[in-house]
């Protein structure tokens, strides 16, 4: 059984390639993130406007980032859905090298750089960070939908062999990551790696045994400190905010209080008190629904759910219509991931899910995080353009 050869591509029944440009698009579902993406811009502006004006700094930096952020994004999601989506399979194992390989960069002393407690980013010239634990996200959905389609019989679910090679595969990878101390996106990732092995319809035993081998991970993590204090405070504060207010607590109590003052129709774009206050950390990235809460209000935040909630639904649709194995992975893989990540963010701004520092697709600054939401939605975006139309979609 050999994992490293990509099983024959199977032309799409018309040659959507040659008809128009942007036929076959999901243009429900690419509006859906440039709504995101617009309302997000606006939220980081206001989050960073008080403190760029305080600092006597040019108050359109952060907004001019972001917005850069967005074009590069665009850009590379459009590079990646004029390909067939089975050039991803082909080189899922290179994606994957890159991907480790940033990875241990990241442990290098000199070029690794720490914000936040975690060792998760690379410096690059111009002031600017790359985070690759971000890519990897990307790379282990289309490494792991390779392997655990790589029978030919699409009757066939992944035997034991193809499960256990997998899962050792991105066992690496996670390893590096929780070496980086960002345990949030160890989470993200493992929960998105299971959602893949779940559509893949693995048996039972491996889900089960998954879940467990996280737990297990986590105990013996905290054991040998990998776990630092902080985060251990966050998972109390996270229980009872009041037990450290002025420490870990602090930000899910600032949070709730920014939230809960927005009202039905918030205090207004940049007017809010906490926000324009400085009184919630780390704003314009983790907390950012905190801006939408209080400002945009209960209305405001409803739709950036809402938007959220049509991605999802139009990711589901193509994973179901895809018209391979492989494509239905890859494209349940960023549903999957998109999802958990959505709702762990949003979560610990509402004081539900214990602070791990994850941003919010399409919505947060940072450029990692809105570059790799983009080119994942273009590459399924390239799914959805080689479904067959001539047949009934299971879901319109």
């Amino acid at each position: 059984m050999t994992y490293w050869s990509s099983e024959t591509p199977k032309a799409p029944s018309r040659n959507r390639f040659n008809d128009s440009f942007f036929i076959g698009y999901d243009w429900v579902l690419i509006t859906c993130a440039l709504l995101l993406s617009i309302i997000g811009s606006a939220l980081v502006y206001s989050a960073s406007k008080q403190r760029l004006f305080d600092a006597g700094i040019n108050t359109d930096f952060y907004l001019q980032r972001h917005i850069f952020n967005i074009i590069v994004g665009i850009v590379l999601a459009l590079i990646v859905s004029r390909f067939s989506f089975r050039t991803a399979r082909a080189y899922a194992i290179i994606i994957y090298g890159v991907a480790v390989v940033g990875l241990m960069l990241v442990l290098v002393p000199g070029i690794g750089k720490s914000q936040g407690g975690a060792q998760a980013w690379i410096a690059l010239p111009g002031g600017f960070t790359f985070q690759p634990s971000e890519f990897t996200k990307v790379a282990l959905i289309t490494l792991l939908a390779m392997v655990l389609t790589e029978r030919r019989d699409s009757e066939l679910v992944p035997d034991d062999r193809d499960v256990l090679f997998g899962l050792a595969l991105a066992g690496i990878p996670a390893l590096l990551v929780l070496l980086q101390n960002d345990f949030g996106t160890v989470m993200i990732i493992g929960a998105t790696l299971l959602s893949v092995m779940v559509v893949a319809g693995v048996k039972l035993r491996w889900i089960y045994g998954s879940i467990s081998a996280v737990i297990l991970a986590g105990f013996i993590a905290s054991k040998l400190n990998f776990i630092k204090d902080y985060q251990l405070k966050r998972l109390a504060t996270f229980v009872d905010p009041t037990l450290d207010p002025l420490g870990a607590g602090y930000n899910t109590l600032q949070a709730r209080i920014a939230i809960g003052s927005g009202g039905w129709f918030g205090q207004g774009l940049l007017s809010g008190p906490q926000t324009q206050g400085k009184y919630v950390p780390a704003q314009r990235t983790d907390f950012i629904f905190t801006v939408a809460g209080e400002e945009l209000g209960f209305l405001g935040s409803t739709l950036i759910i809402f938007l959220i909630a049509m991605i999802l639904y139009r990711l589901t649709k193509i994973a179901i219509n895809s018209p391979d194995r492989f494509g239905r992975l890859a494209a349940a893989g960023v549903a999957g991931w998109f999802a958990v990540q959505t709702f762990e963010n949003i979560g610990m701004n509402l004081g539900i899910m214990p602070v791990t520092g994850v941003p919010l697709p399409f919505v947060s600054y940072g450029g990692s995080s809105m570059f790799v939401s983009w080119m994942a939605l273009g590459l399924v975006v390239a799914i959805g353009r080689e479904i067959d139309d001539r047949v009934t979609p299971l879901i319109r």
